[in-house]
């Protein structure tokens, strides 16, 4: 077993940087994102009830339409 070897403190430090910066990057992107899917998400659910809407209203007139007088 080989012991282990000792890490440069720049190799260190950049890698940490690197981590760092990363992370917020990560944040601000997110926060960036989420109001944009919230308002799809918003959007969606608004197409939803509008569908959901014409499906009811097509199921009504298909009921209707089979009570008919001349069966």
């Amino acid at each position: 077993m080989v012991p282990p070897v000792q890490v440069s403190p720049l190799i260190k430090m950049a890698r940490y940087s690197a981590l760092l910066v990363g992370i917020i990057y990560g944040k601000k992107r997110y926060d960036y994102l989420k109001p944009v899917a919230e308002e799809e998400r918003r959007i969606e659910a608004e197409e939803k009830k509008k569908r959901d809407e014409l499906e009811r209203i097509a199921k009504q007139l298909a009921e209707a339409n089979e009570d008919t007088i001349l069966k």
